[in-house]
């Protein structure tokens, strides 16, 4: 009996499908993306989602023990978790992506088999960040029910970051398609969203980088950031109705982006860190400081200070920083953000995460 179940438990643990997708960085062009613009994104290695998936009799979402809590120590634990971690943790997200799933497939006539599965999920991205931790969740959860009903060869990878945003729609999450591009992709992408190619075809055009082209880039975040999802609504109205400081601000935004893959084709650093600052002084003109937080404007200013290139990574709650000076502006920036309370850590770039299979998908 006794190797009877362990034999199961041997079986289980060889059936699990397991992927990681990790936290991004916008680096050049957001928000433009939501306003058929143009991007420039990376796969931050620092940080990550992890979902596993194995068969079972019963579809099984499995809450997370920490970020799922529902069993407290006292009625003060729980409004400080409350206060502290919000009131979502990741089953819903992981009930989203397999609800828009099971329709995309519907939709597309692709046959699921009756198998069912349990989900699970872990992750170590810092929460109200900006660094799109929910759609890490999301996009890791994809790719195993992909590999779990055998139909990653069947769903393009250019529509696999929708299919992620589908997801988060549904739970009234506001965001991009940049985001999940990054996540879907991994590695460095250039990203195209015009107009004509998004009603077309759904999706934009992404165009992988050498991520070795990149100079060295920093990381400050802050342990107890702004809310990310509520930064785009005014603009967003503003910009529908025609507001042409708006259309304007945007436009540029979206041209940084363009003027931002030339200058890393051409190594040049010294543009980079220009086209930073103009990107986040953009934002900030369209944004307003109200909408952008006194505590994500310190983190940008406390790069600056020290002649550092800084902006957003999303909406807020972190910061991508460029010390064009090299190791001893590095210095001067840890002892800034030390004295600031923010943390810094150096960047990690993620290699592309597409397979060959993925590969095949691509349009040509």
């Amino acid at each position: 009996m006794e190797r009877h179940q362990n034999t199961e438990t041997a079986s289980s643990e060889a059936a699990t499908i397991e992927h990681r997708a990790y936290a991004r960085v916008g680096l050049l062009g957001n928000p433009s993306d939501v306003y058929y613009g143009r991007t420039i994104s990376f796969g931050l290695g620092n940080f990550w989602a992890c979902v596993k998936l194995h068969p079972s009799d019963e579809l099984v979402i499995r809450p997370h023990p920490t970020h799922d809590l529902v069993v407290f120590r006292s009625l003060p634990h729980l409004v400080n978790r409350l206060d502290n971690e919000g009131y979502y943790g990741g089953v819903r997200l992981l009930m989203a992506i397999c609800k828009v799933f099971s329709d995309y497939c519907k939709e597309k006539g692709i046959r699921l088999d009756s198998r069912n599965f349990t989900l699970s999920y872990d992750t170590n991205i810092p929460r109200q960040t900006g660094l799109s931790g929910s759609s890490a969740i999301v996009c890791a959860a994809l790719s195993c029910l992909l590999d779990f009903y055998n139909v990653r060869h069947l769903i393009k990878a250019e529509v696999r970051p929708g299919i992620v945003l589908e997801a988060e729609k549904q739970l009234g999450i506001v965001a991009g398609l940049q985001d999940r591009v990054a996540q879907v992709y991994g590695g460095l992408v250039y990203m195209e969203f015009g107009k004509e190619h998004m009603d077309s075809l759904g999706h934009g055009i992404y165009t992988p980088m050498d991520v070795s082209l990149l100079p060295p880039l920093y990381l400050i975040y802050a342990e107890n950031p702004s809310d990310s999802g509520k930064v785009h609504s005014t603009v967003r109205q503003r910009w529908l109705s025609g507001n042409e400081l708006i259309i304007s601000s945007m436009k540029e935004v979206a041209d940084i982006a363009k003027e931002g893959r030339t200058a890393l084709l051409e190594k040049d650093y010294t543009k980079l860190a220009a086209l930073m600052n103009s990107n986040f002084d953009l934002r900030r003109r369209m944004f307003g400081d109200d909408a952008l937080g006194a505590l994500n404007i310190e983190m940008v200013e406390v790069a600056r200070r020290v002649g550092a290139a800084s902006k957003f990574t999303g909406s807020g709650g972190a910061v991508v920083v460029f010390c064009p000076d090299g190791p001893s502006q590095v210095k001067l920036l840890e002892e800034a953000c030390l004295s600031a309370g923010f943390k810094l850590e150096p960047i990690k770039v993620i290699p592309s995460l597409l397979n060959e299979v993925d590969l095949q998908t691509l349009s040509k």
